[in-house]
C-alpha cells in the first residue's frame, strides 16, 4: 500500500478561498489529497475538475474522491492541455486552480516507474507510461552536449560533464538499462570528494532526466498562462514547486501579471491596477510539523495570485 501525503495541504485548501459553488481544477491530482480537500468544500452547484496523465493516479484519486461526492470530473491528460480538455467540456472559466508540481509519492515507492535511485528498475521515469520517450532513450542515445545540457540546467548538477562523458563511455560497451546501472556510471563519474558529500550522489541527474522526459518545464509555464488567462475575477491560482526551475517559472509569470510597466518619468495621474494580485509576497514552505513526519515538504515552496 503507497501512502500518499499531500505537501501544504492545509495552507493549499487556504490559499484557494473555496467558494461553494465554484468551479474549481486540480491540475496535479496525483493520490487526491489536494481533491479530496477541495470536493469536501464544493456544494452541488459547485464542480472540480481533476487532471492527470498517469493511469494509477487516475484509478487511485477515483477511490478517493467517490467516498467524498460525484460532482468531479476526471481528465486523462496532461495539464498542459487543459485550456482546451476544459473547453471541450464547455468550462471556459474557473474560479480556483491548485498545481502540486514534481512526481507523486507513489511514482516514487513504486519501483517499476524508475524514478527512484533507491530501487533497481528499468530506466523508465514517463508520468504518461503511453508516451515513447523515456529516460532509457535519452542516457543511451543522447549526444554528449544534449546530455550535459540536460544534466547542468535540470539539475544543476557541477559534474555535468564528468558524468555525461563517462554514460557516453560506457554504453559503447553495453546499454544502460536500469537505474542501479546508471547510479553505479554517475559513481564512477565522480571524485571521491563529492562521493563523501551529504546526500545521494546520483538526486540532481535523475530529477534532471525526469524533467526532460517529460518535459516538465516547458508544459507548466504553459499551463500557467493558460490557466490565469480563464480565472474568474476574485479567483485563486496556487502553486507549489519543488525545484528552483519551476519556482523561477513562477515567480516570474506572477510578477508579470501583477506589475505595470510605466516608463520612468512619465508623469501619470492615475496609475491602473495590474489584472492581478500577488498574494505571497514570499512563497509559503511547510512547517516544523510537517516536516516532521512528511520528508519530502522540505524543498516545497507555495505561491498564490488572485484575479482582481
Amino acid at each position: 500500500m503507497y501512502i500518499h501525503k499531500s505537501v501544504l495541504l492545509n495552507e493549499a485548501i487556504e490559499g484557494l478561498h473555496i467558494k461553494p459553488n465554484g468551479i474549481y481544477v486540480d491540475a496535479t491530482t496525483g493520490g487526491g489529497g489536494h481533491s479530496k480537500e477541495i470536493l469536501k468544500r464544493l456544494s452541488d452547484g459547485g464542480h472540480l475538475y481533476c487532471f492527470d496523465q498517469d493511469e494509477y493516479a487516475i484509478s487511485r484519486s477515483k477511490e478517493v474522491l467517490d467516498e467524498i461526492g460525484n460532482n468531479y470530473t476526471q481528465i486523462k491528460s496532461n495539464f498542459v492541455n487543459l485550456k482546451n480538455e476544459l473547453n471541450k467540456l464547455g468550462v471556459d472559466h474557473i474560479d480556483g486552480i491548485l498545481y502540486d508540481l514534481g512526481v507523486s509519492s507513489f511514482q516514487f515507492d513504486i519501483p517499476e516507474r524508475g524514478f527512484s535511485y533507491n530501487y533497481d528498475a528499468p530506466l523508465d521515469m514517463r508520468m504518461n507510461q503511453n508516451q515513447e520517450l523515456d529516460a532509457k532513450y535519452i542516457v543511451n542515445n543522447y549526444s554528449f552536449d544534449e546530455l550535459c545540457k540536460i544534466f547542468y540546467r535540470y539539475g544543476e548538477d557541477p559534474f555535468s560533464k564528468q558524468i555525461a562523458r563517462k554514460i557516453e563511455e560506457v554504453r559503447k560497451t553495453k546499454p544502460i538499462n536500469t537505474t542501479f546501472e546508471l547510479v553505479d556510471v554517475i559513481k564512477s563519474a565522480l571524485p571521491s570528494k563529492a562521493l563523501r558529500q551529504k546526500g545521494h550522489p546520483a538526486k540532481q541527474i535523475f530529477q534532471a532526466l525526469r524533467i526532460a522526459v517529460n518535459d516538465e518545464l516547458r508544459v507548466f509555464e504553459v499551463s500557467i498562462l493558460d490557466a490565469l488567462s480563464i480565472l474568474n475575477s476574485d479567483g485563486y491560482a496556487v502553486v507549489i514547486t519543488f525545484h528552483s526551475l519551476e519556482d523561477r517559472i513562477c515567480k516570474t509569470v506572477f510578477k508579470e501579471k501583477t506589475e505595470i510597466d510605466i516608463p520612468k518619468g512619465l508623469p501619470i495621474a492615475n496609475i491602473p491596477l495590474a489584472p492581478f494580485e500577488l498574494i505571497t509576497k514570499k512563497p509559503i514552505t511547510a512547517s516544523p510539523e510537517e516536516l516532521e513526519y512528511n520528508n519530502r515538504a522540505h524543498s516545497a515552496k507555495m505561491r498564490i495570485i488572485r484575479k482582481r
